[in-house]
């Protein structure tokens, strides 16, 4: 039905009327102030009573195609104000029901002065034929209710947007072990491009598995996938199988109710031929989509063949398939496989860079993600602005377009947890770490076995020191037995803590484990450095890089080359600082590595090098979210304060201020946060406005959670006793160097700035 104007000029529904002619809204004969757009939208309700009317077709009616961009929020707006001028409820509605993803629903009886005047003439025919109208009518609908009874009954959806499936594995028996595990893995590919299903996560199999006492990579049986539907609380356990017979092979898809075992719906394909398998799979499994109760729009929508969506080699897919069974980086041989076997394998990239990534090769995993994104016309719509945000987020480092197809992704799959953790990560890198907190704990709520997940909740409260519900997050995590990934985070939760034993107890139990043990190690060198131990720091570093170098993270190695640098540099060490700087092999493939290099170098005072290095990084990384307004910003502002031009220095600063609270290097090692503000505070000390530069010096200390164990976290004491030495506060002053000394009791003796600190704190008494 279209959205057409009735005729009459007053609708009424409960006390309330519409008047169409004049936009009134009243109840009881009272008006109702109501703005135009809500108003628009009731209209629209009234005109199909009991319907389901979709966001779309709300957008087309009450605004104007120029308002697209603002249409979610203007809508929910308009919405609320509705429900307050009805007094209505959300949660329990009388009038306006939400239908999530859907639309809406006008719940209550709608009549107009049409409708009345033709009630009130009816009296005026023969009571006997009358009579017979009315029964006639009566039994009409009786009939016509009974019928529509049996039909809904007959047509009503098997599932709901509520429930979960999990997905057992296929009975082969082919004795072609091809399809072991690759046709569970391309189901899988089909079914998440749904909207309406939702399907277990791998994380929450293994970890149910580990609970009934089978190994995490046990056979997804009918009986233990029907188990593990049970304890999981899901509906529905998906099972599937297929078999050769002749030349042709079958495949049976069934699902089945976990708590009873009926047979809630099945679907069936052949192919003839074994080139033509995943076309059968493709088939059936659309077929099941329908028959479980997604609509026929949403299947035909999003239903990418199997072939565009993965691939169409069954080897290239039987190791993707391997790969996504293995953590990083031993899933990384499993991904580069599937990519020489089909070099247009779209996921396979995407899978690879997310590998590379998470071992600090983020040269590597920015290529393979670009090259997934060139191939993204071939894939879901699910994956497509998955690749979209990754490839914005990670190569570009657009981090607004990256929010925008992340936003995008969870409103069409508001179950699917990356898109979810992917706004985390960008309002992490921005700064706004409440938003991040609550997109995190959504991905958790998605994920509850995800060690991933755990980490970036308990690490985000860290950030907005919360350390009471970062350390809550872990117990909880551990008491899972998800220790995986939250290594380093527990270890600045204890360094936040000041507890040395459990900071000891973390590097201890992360020896030997690849991608852990150098991270632990570089966090390790920096807690010694924060309280002055430079010597141990040099050497702690170093094991930090040769064991980088061992696991073949070269970028990793040559940041943590340069980071220790950088702390020579600070402490004043320039000297040893530059000999380092010249014996690194940086890597040139990531903004993050040009900064570290850089800002050790401007520290150092080799200006001429950096300056050339500063038109490089804006060249290369021009779209670059955290570049353009982070590390171009620090390097400018440190480069005119070597050239004694501080006013210059807090002109480049402008652009930092928004973003300086946002964290540069998500998720591989915990530098280089707000640097921004202490050179900002540099740049004020050096222009004598000692008011100003106590502000940035204590807006670091402030936020212990985001600075953590950074060296300039220490240093910001000091700094603050020279800007209130600026001001004439002497009582203040010798407060913060004391501070500094403290930190620094134990500190190594021929360090440059502990001299200057004790000279200048002597000269205050």
């Amino acid at each position: 039905m279209t959205l057409e104007t009735r005729a009459a000029g007053i609708l009424r529904f409960g006390t309330f009327e519409v008047d169409l002619r004049a936009g009134e809204l009243r109840k009881q004969g009272v008006r109702v102030r109501l703005q135009e757009q809500p108003f628009q939208v009731l209209t629209v309700l009234l005109q199909r009573p009991g319907e389901v009317v979709t966001r779309e077709e709300l957008r087309n009616h009450s605004w104007s195609p120029d308002t697209f961009v603002d249409f979610d929020n203007s809508l929910n707006t308009a919405i609320n104000k509705l429900r307050e001028a009805l007094g209505d409820s959300a949660d329990n509605p009388r009038f306006i029901e939400t239908l999530p993803r859907r639309g809406y629903r006008f719940l209550a009886l709608v009549t107009n002065s049409d409708q009345k005047k033709a009630v009130a003439a009816a009296p005026s025919a023969e009571p006997r034929k009358l009579y017979r109208r009315v029964a006639l009518a009566v039994g009409l609908v009786l009939a016509l209710s009974t019928a529509g009874w049996a039909f809904w009954r007959l047509r009503r959806p098997v599932l709901t947007e509520k429930d979960t499936i999990v997905l057992g594995d296929f009975a082969n028996s082919t004795g072609d072990s091809v399809f072991d595990g690759t046709l569970r893995e391309g189901l899988s590919v089909q079914l998440q491009q749904s909207p309406f299903l939702s399907l277990v996560s791998e994380d929450g199999i293994q970890q149910t598995l580990q609970m009934m006492g089978q190994p995490a990579n046990a056979r997804l049986t009918p009986q233990i996938a029907r188990e593990v539907c049970q304890r999981t609380n899901s509906t529905a356990a998906l099972e599937g199988s297929i078999a050769l017979v002749g030349t042709r092979y079958t495949l049976i898809l069934k699902a089945v109710n976990c708590a009873n075992g009926d047979l809630l719906a099945s679907s069936e394909a052949q192919a003839n031929d074994k080139s033509r398998v995943l076309d059968a799979l493709n088939t059936s499994a659309s077929e099941m989509r329908r028959k479980l109760g997604e609509s026929l729009s949403t299947v035909q929508k999003f239903n990418t063949p199997l072939e565009q969506a993965t691939t169409s080699s069954l080897e290239a897919l039987q190791a993707f398939t391997m790969g996504t069974k293995n953590d990083f980086p031993q899933s990384i041989p499993f991904f580069q496989r599937a990519i020489q076997l089909d070099p247009n394998f779209a996921f396979a990239y995407n899978q690879l860079g997310g590998a590379y990534g998470s071992i600090g090769e983020s040269a590597s995993g920015a290529e393979n993600i670009r090259k997934a994104f060139e191939l993204r016309g071939r894939v879901t719509e699910l994956e497509k602005l998955t690749f979209e945000g990754d490839y914005y987020r990670a190569v570009t480092g657009n981090l607004l377009n990256a929010r925008r197809s992340y936003v995008l992704g969870e409103q069409i799959y508001p179950r699917e947890p990356g898109f979810r953790g992917g706004l985390g990560l960008i309002y992490m890198a921005l700064g706004q770490h409440e938003f991040a907190l609550k997109e995190h704990q959504e991905a958790l709520r998605l994920l509850p076995y995800d060690s991933v997940a755990y980490r970036f909740v308990a690490y985000t409260n860290l950030l907005l020191d919360r350390v009471q519900d970062a350390e809550s997050i872990i117990r909880e995590a551990h008491a899972k037995r998800l220790d995986s990934a939250l290594a380093a985070t527990a270890y600045l939760i204890a360094f936040y803590r000041d507890d040395p034993s459990e900071m000891a107890r973390q590097v201890a139990a992360a020896t030997g484990k690849t991608g852990d043990e150098d991270l632990l190690l570089a966090l390790d060198a920096d807690s010694a450095a924060y309280f002055g131990h430079l010597g141990r720091a040099r050497e702690i570093s170093r094991q930090a890089s040769s064991c980088a170098k061992r696991a073949g993270e070269n970028e990793a190695a040559a940041t943590y080359q340069n980071v220790a640098a950088l702390r020579e540099a600070l402490f004043g060490n320039t000297d040893r600082a530059s000999e380092q700087i010249r014996a690194t092999a940086w890597s040139s493939g990531a903004s993050d590595s040009f900064y570290a290099f850089a800002l050790a170098s401007v520290y150092a005072g080799n200006t001429r090098a950096v300056q050339r290095f500063v038109e490089d990084l804006d060249k290369r990384f021009p779209e670059d979210t955290t570049t353009q307004f982070y590390y171009l910003p620090s390097l400018r502002g440190k480069l005119a304060l070597v050239h004694s031009n501080p006013k210059q220095a807090l002109d480049s600063l402008e652009l930092a201020a928004p973003y300086e609270l946002g964290l540069a290097a998500i998720g591989f090692y915990n530098w280089p946060n707000m640097y921004p503000a202490y050179v900002r505070g540099e740049a004020y000390l050096a222009a004598h406005q000692g008011q100003e530069a106590a502000a940035e010096f204590q807006k670091i200390v402030d936020h212990r959670g985001i600075v953590l164990n950074e060296p300039i976290g220490a240093l910001a004491h000091l700094q603050l006793g020279r800007a209130y030495s600026l001001q004439g506060d002497t009582l203040k002053a010798r407060s913060a160097y004391d501070d500094f000394l403290r930190l620094w009791k134990d500190a190594d003796t021929d360090i440059p700035i502990l001299r200057e600190a004790k000279a200048e704190r002597a000269r205050l008494n």
